[in-house]
């Protein structure tokens, strides 16, 4: 984003506008923690903000300040297709191309708002008339502050914009560990927590409250993988019957495929989910290094993301999923082996 694109967005925000923000379909906690936070901000500048959701997201991610007020789409469409008729700005957060947003596509694509995209996952589509795209960044949380920055505003950022923030930026770093974690990260942090945001009480909230059902499924899940020690790989499965077993709600099963990844000697993990209501298996996949999950995602799932951080899915049963997923992997052996 250019310091002439900047000015273009002051001048666009001096003066009182209709603005939608819309994270991606099955939002996680950096998709909902930037979306609640520029809404913060841009109330402050006495903007008519709504954001809208393209669906439902997991109740550890629903303490956050205004949550209340975010409208789902699936549930509420013909609200939200009047307001993204009417919007003079449409914000689309934590992701680059328009089919991340499932049936709010084309709304979104027809809606004359000028759109904005900031995002920080590898090879974004050019839809937007201001794109700010840092693929290096820890999260889109993170460009949220640097992006209030740009526009001169940090001191407008308070406790409620500081506990959306944080909370993006802990969950997409998984807890600071991940390599994307930069002395910056760790600064804006700082001033954050300096701003109000309760690191403590944040991490409880999304970490620390489980169902018997959802340990019972970790349970399951854990039996089922498989450690595929020549690939250096590990993968879990869980079908359909798992997960009306444990009574499965949304949001269950996050960070799951991580425990493949702490398996000594593992370098790629993946976790496959079948969903019988959309007739796919969804899939998470994780990797250490230099191993780019976005690139195996995108060749053979219809997905993407991040080198070692990527979603992607299948319209093949779960058990022919896998035997497509172990079928490529020698492929990549040269690879794996090399991490």
């Amino acid at each position: 984003m250019t310091k002439q694109d900047i000015k273009n967005i002051q001048t666009l925000l001096s003066r009182p506008k209709h603005i939608v923000i819309i994270p991606h379909k099955n939002p996680d906690g950096d998709a909902m923690g930037a979306s609640l936070a520029l809404y913060h901000y841009l109330k402050k500048l006495d903007h008519e903000v709504r954001v809208i959701a393209p669906n439902d997201y997991p109740d550890f991610l629903k303490w956050m300040p205004a949550d209340e007020l975010v409208l789902k789409y699936e549930f509420s469409r013909k609200e939200s297709d009047e307001l993204l008729k009417n919007a003079d700005l449409i914000f689309t957060l934590d992701f680059n191309a328009l089919n991340r947003i499932g049936d709010m596509e084309t709304p979104v694509k027809t809606s004359e708002a000028i759109k904005i995209m900031i995002d920080h996952h590898q090879q974004p589509d050019d839809y937007a008339l201001y794109t700010y795209s840092e693929v290096g960044m820890s999260s889109t949380c993170e460009m949220i502050y640097h992006f209030i920055d740009k526009l001169g505003d940090l001191e407008v950022i308070d406790q409620d914009i500081a506990t959306c923030l944080y909370t993006g930026i802990m969950t997409d770093t998984g807890s600071f560990r991940f390599a994307s974690t930069t002395s910056t990260t760790h600064k804006v942090i700082a001033h954050l927590i300096d701003q109000g945001a309760q690191n403590a009480q944040i991490h409880n909230n999304i970490y620390d409250t489980n169902s018997f059902e959802r340990l019972q499924l970790l349970g399951r899940a854990l039996s089922n993988l498989t450690v595929l020690p020549k690939y250096k790989t590990a993968y879990i499965s869980l079908t359909q019957e798992d997960l009306n077993t444990f009574n499965f709600k949304k949001g269950d099963t996050e960070g799951f495929v991580n425990y493949g990844l702490s398996v000594e000697g593992v370098v790629l993990a993946v976790i496959f989910i079948e969903n019988q209501q959309e007739g796919i298996v969804k899939i998470s996949l994780r990797s250490k290094g230099d191993f780019s999950v976005n690139e195996l995602s995108r060749a053979h799932f219809e997905g993407g993301g991040h080198t070692n951080a990527a979603g992607g899915k299948s319209d093949l049963s779960l058990e022919a999923t896998i035997e497509k997923f172990i079928s490529i992997l020698p492929s990549y052996k040269h690879v794996l082996s090399h991490e």
